[in-house]
C-alpha cells in the first residue's frame, strides 16, 4: 500500500482580498483617486495547490515503480524458477555453467539496469516538472516580498 500526502477532504483556498474602490474613510461623493481604482492582476494559487504538485507525485510515483519492479520482478522469477523447476536451473548453460548460477550472475546487470531506469525516468519526467515547480515558487516568493 502507498501512501497518498494529498489530503482526503476538498481543499478550498481563501477567496483573493480585493481593495475597495474607496477608502472607507472617504464620503461617498468624493470622486475615488486613481490608486484606489487601479486594477490589480489577478493573483494565482499559492504553489502549494498547483496540480504540478500531483502531476510530479505521480510521475515519481511511476519512476519508483518501474524501478522496484524491474529488480523485484527479476528477483522474484529468480526464486520462483528455483523452487518450481529445479530440473531447468540445475541444467547446463554451457559445460560446467548451470543455468541457476547463470540468472544468479545476471541479477547484478539487472539491478544496474534498475538503477539506470531510475535515473533515466528522473530526468525524463521528474526533473523537469520538479524544475518547472522550483522556479514558479521562486517568482511567487519574489512576488510575495515585492509587496
Amino acid at each position: 500500500m502507498s501512501y497518498d500526502p494529498s489530503p482526503s477532504y476538498p481543499h478550498h483556498p481563501p477567496p483573493h482580498h480585493i481593495a475597495p474602490p474607496y477608502p472607507p474613510h472617504a464620503p461617498a461623493h468624493q470622486a475615488p483617486s486613481h490608486r484606489a481604482t487601479a486594477r490589480r492582476t489577478p493573483r494565482r494559487d499559492p504553489l502549494g495547490h498547483h496540480s504540478d504538485l500531483r502531476i510530479l507525485r505521480s510521475a515519481y510515483r511511476w519512476q519508483r515503480r518501474t524501478a522496484t519492479l524491474t529488480a523485484l520482478g527479476y528477483f522474484t522469477l529468480f526464486l520462483i524458477l528455483s523452487a518450481y523447476a529445479p530440473g531447468f536451473m540445475t541444467g547446463q548453460v554451457v559445460d560446467g555453467l548451470p543455468t541457476g548460477l547463470l540468472l544468479a550472475l545476471v541479477q547484478l546487470p539487472v539491478t544496474w539496469l534498475a538503477i539506470a531506469l531510475y535515473e533515466q525516468t528522473a530526468r525524463r519526467r521528474v526533473d523537469p516538472l520538479a524544475d518547472r515547480i522550483r522556479k514558479e515558487a521562486e517568482l511567487d516568493a519574489r512576488r510575495g516580498a515585492g509587496r
